[in-house]
């Protein structure tokens, strides 16, 4: 935040449940300071979204990142989508346009921005998970003509979101070694404090295959431990974060900030934790 706060500080937040692990306040305040810009960012744990939505509007805040379990839910209180969203069928950012909600979605290009370099055309891509995130990086990998398939325990969920995007469906008792040339987890499995659990065994892995873990916390998760282990490529959570935090900020203040800096924030507040 630049300056002390007064009644022209405008207000961001993000909204979810949990939300304390969250690093999202570090990096928008920081960037808010480094710009100049009379904001702050705060962290909303709540209950139901749409109070959630509600408080947007009575208190003026001028945008909200919305994150577990809320991505899809929140769509319905919204004014205006994206059609990125829309075809996503998730939300995880809102703009407040002189009191019009617009919903948008910045992960699936998070998602996909540090995953180009691969060159995703025809690659086998499996996504572990069926959630928001999943929606997401599915539509990304479609885009860039991704050969998808989603990977779940719970079948029908699975098998709903690989009919969404004309994908393969998996159990994810059947993966089997080799078999995909990127891996993606969208699951918690691995988050902070569950920190030794994996979604997928190590030996099912092979130094050929790209491995991405979104789970940010900690940055380097047993998927991205087990992978790098095995000599895989890997992308670990920071770059997706980090990547649809600086297309949030964009959104918000039409600055385009540097990813680096961002990067520099985040680890130091990992950093600031150890300490």
């Amino acid at each position: 935040m630049a300056g002390k706060i007064n009644t022209n500080t405008q207000l961001y937040c993000i909204m979810g449940n949990p939300v304390g692990q969250s690093k999202s306040p570090a990096m928008h305040n920081a960037l808010f300071k480094n710009n100049q810009i009379n904001a702050v960012y705060l962290a909303f744990e709540i209950e139901n979204i749409s109070t959630g939505v509600k408080a947007i509007r009575d208190l003026n805040i001028k945008g909200a990142s919305i994150t577990i379990p809320f991505k899809k839910e929140v769509f319905q209180y919204l004014d205006d989508v994206d059609h990125h969203a829309k075809k996503i069928g998730a939300v995880n950012t809102i703009v407040n346009e002189k009191g019009k909600l617009k919903g948008y979605n910045t992960d699936w290009s998070g998602a996909i921005e540090p995953l180009k370099k691969y060159n995703i055309n025809n690659k086998k891509v499996g996504i572990i998970g069926a959630g928001g995130s999943a929606h997401a990086i599915a539509y990304g990998i479609k885009e860039q003509h991704g050969n998808l398939t989603i990977i779940n325990r719970d079948e029908k969920k699975g098998q709903n979101l690989a009919s969404q995007f004309d994908a393969k469906f998996l159990s994810l008792d059947k993966i089997e070694k080799g078999v995909f040339d990127i891996l993606i987890n969208t699951t918690p499995l691995g988050m902070h404090p569950d920190i030794n659990f994996s979604p997928i065994r190590k030996e099912l892995l092979t130094k050929e295959m790209v491995i991405m873990d979104i789970v940010y916390n900690p940055i380097e998760t047993k998927l991205i431990k087990d992978a790098k282990s095995v000599g895989c490529k890997t992308i670990d959570g920071l770059a997706m974060f980090v990547y649809q935090g600086a297309q949030q900020f964009k959104l918000w203040t039409g600055i385009e900030p540097s990813i680096e800096y961002i990067k520099k924030i985040v680890i130091k507040e990992f950093n600031n934790e150890k300490n």
